[in-house]
Protein backbone atom coordinates (compact mmCIF):
# COMPACT_ATOMS: atom_id res chain seq x y z
CA UNK A 1 0.00 0.00 0.00
CA UNK A 2 2.87 2.38 0.85
CA UNK A 3 4.50 1.66 -2.50
CA UNK A 4 1.24 2.40 -4.31
CA UNK A 5 0.83 5.71 -2.47
CA UNK A 6 4.46 6.69 -3.12
CA UNK A 7 4.10 5.83 -6.83
CA UNK A 8 0.89 7.89 -7.02
CA UNK A 9 2.52 10.96 -5.43
CA UNK A 10 5.59 10.61 -7.66
CA UNK A 11 3.42 10.34 -10.77
CA UNK A 12 1.39 13.38 -9.72
CA UNK A 13 4.52 15.50 -9.17
CA UNK A 14 6.21 14.52 -12.42
CA UNK A 15 3.08 14.98 -14.51
CA UNK A 16 2.91 18.65 -13.44
CA UNK A 17 6.43 19.38 -14.71
CA UNK A 18 6.55 20.78 -18.22
CA UNK A 19 9.74 21.55 -20.12
CA UNK A 20 9.97 25.17 -21.26
CA UNK A 21 10.11 25.45 -25.08
CA UNK A 22 9.79 29.03 -26.29
CA UNK A 23 11.48 28.25 -29.59
CA UNK A 24 10.35 31.43 -31.36
CA UNK A 25 12.74 33.39 -29.11
CA UNK A 26 15.66 31.52 -30.71
CA UNK A 27 14.78 31.56 -34.42
CA UNK A 28 17.16 34.47 -34.99
CA UNK A 29 20.15 35.88 -33.15
CA UNK A 30 23.82 35.38 -32.39
CA UNK A 31 24.82 32.36 -30.32
CA UNK A 32 27.85 30.51 -28.91
CA UNK A 33 28.29 26.83 -28.14
CA UNK A 34 31.10 24.52 -27.01
CA UNK A 35 32.22 21.45 -28.91
CA UNK A 36 35.01 18.93 -28.50
CA UNK A 37 37.43 17.74 -31.18
CA UNK A 38 40.07 15.13 -30.27
CA UNK A 39 39.50 15.78 -26.55
CA UNK A 40 40.01 19.55 -26.89
CA UNK A 41 37.13 21.89 -25.99
CA UNK A 42 36.51 24.70 -28.43
CA UNK A 43 33.94 27.46 -28.77
CA UNK A 44 31.95 28.11 -31.93
CA UNK A 45 29.73 31.02 -32.80
CA UNK A 46 26.87 31.34 -35.25
CA UNK A 47 24.41 33.96 -36.44
CA UNK A 48 20.97 32.75 -37.52
CA UNK A 49 18.37 34.65 -39.52
CA UNK A 50 15.00 33.27 -40.63
CA UNK A 51 16.60 31.76 -43.76
CA UNK A 52 20.37 31.49 -43.15
CA UNK A 53 22.86 30.27 -40.57
CA UNK A 54 26.44 31.62 -40.61
CA UNK A 55 28.98 29.60 -38.57
CA UNK A 56 32.28 30.98 -37.28
CA UNK A 57 34.73 28.36 -35.97
CA UNK A 58 38.50 27.84 -36.03
CA UNK A 59 38.95 30.98 -38.12
CA UNK A 60 36.54 29.75 -40.82
CA UNK A 61 33.17 31.03 -41.95
CA UNK A 62 30.52 28.65 -43.29
CA UNK A 63 26.97 29.37 -44.44
CA UNK A 64 23.89 27.18 -44.53
CA UNK A 65 20.29 27.63 -45.54
CA UNK A 66 17.65 27.23 -42.83
CA UNK A 67 14.28 25.63 -43.52
CA UNK A 68 11.93 25.58 -40.53
CA UNK A 69 9.78 22.45 -40.16
CA UNK A 70 7.90 23.80 -37.13
CA UNK A 71 8.63 26.29 -34.34
CA UNK A 72 11.28 24.03 -32.74
CA UNK A 73 12.80 22.06 -35.65
CA UNK A 74 14.69 23.05 -38.77
CA UNK A 75 16.92 21.67 -41.51
CA UNK A 76 20.39 23.07 -42.21
CA UNK A 77 21.92 22.59 -45.65
CA UNK A 78 25.38 23.95 -46.56
CA UNK A 79 25.32 26.57 -49.30
CA UNK A 80 28.80 25.75 -50.66
CA UNK A 81 29.71 22.19 -49.68
CA UNK A 82 33.31 21.14 -50.35
CA UNK A 83 32.82 17.39 -49.82
CA UNK A 84 30.11 14.76 -50.11
CA UNK A 85 29.60 14.67 -46.34
CA UNK A 86 28.96 18.44 -46.31
CA UNK A 87 26.19 17.96 -48.88
CA UNK A 88 24.10 16.06 -46.32
CA UNK A 89 21.40 18.07 -44.57
CA UNK A 90 21.31 18.28 -40.77
CA UNK A 91 18.10 18.07 -38.72
CA UNK A 92 18.22 20.39 -35.69
CA UNK A 93 15.72 20.23 -32.83
CA UNK A 94 15.39 22.63 -29.90
CA UNK A 95 14.69 20.44 -26.85
CA UNK A 96 14.25 23.05 -24.14
CA UNK A 97 14.78 26.76 -23.54
CA UNK A 98 16.02 28.70 -20.54
CA UNK A 99 14.29 32.08 -20.67
CA UNK A 100 15.83 34.00 -23.55
CA UNK A 101 19.47 33.23 -22.68
CA UNK A 102 20.05 29.65 -23.89
CA UNK A 103 18.54 26.52 -25.36
CA UNK A 104 19.45 22.84 -25.47
CA UNK A 105 19.37 21.11 -28.82
CA UNK A 106 20.07 17.88 -30.63
CA UNK A 107 21.13 17.30 -34.19
CA UNK A 108 21.47 14.41 -36.59
CA UNK A 109 21.55 13.69 -40.30
CA UNK A 110 18.22 14.58 -41.88
CA UNK A 111 18.28 11.35 -43.90
CA UNK A 112 19.52 8.17 -42.21
CA UNK A 113 22.13 6.25 -44.17
CA UNK A 114 21.33 2.57 -44.66
CA UNK A 115 23.42 0.10 -42.65
CA UNK A 116 24.79 2.84 -40.39
CA UNK A 117 23.68 3.69 -36.87
CA UNK A 118 21.97 7.05 -36.50
CA UNK A 119 24.26 9.36 -34.53
CA UNK A 120 22.49 12.01 -32.44
CA UNK A 121 24.55 14.76 -30.79
CA UNK A 122 23.37 17.21 -28.13
CA UNK A 123 24.50 20.63 -27.01
CA UNK A 124 23.59 23.96 -25.49
CA UNK A 125 23.63 27.28 -27.36
CA UNK A 126 23.94 30.55 -25.46
CA UNK A 127 22.60 33.85 -26.82
CA UNK A 128 25.36 36.47 -27.03
CA UNK A 129 23.45 39.17 -28.88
Amino acid sequence: MKNFLFLGVLLLLTSCYEIERNCNDFKTGEFEFEYTINGEKKTGRFVRTETHNIDYYEGKVDSSSVRWINDCEFILKKLNPTSNSEKEAIHMKILSTDGTSSYSFEYKLAVKKPNRPLRVEKGIAYRIN
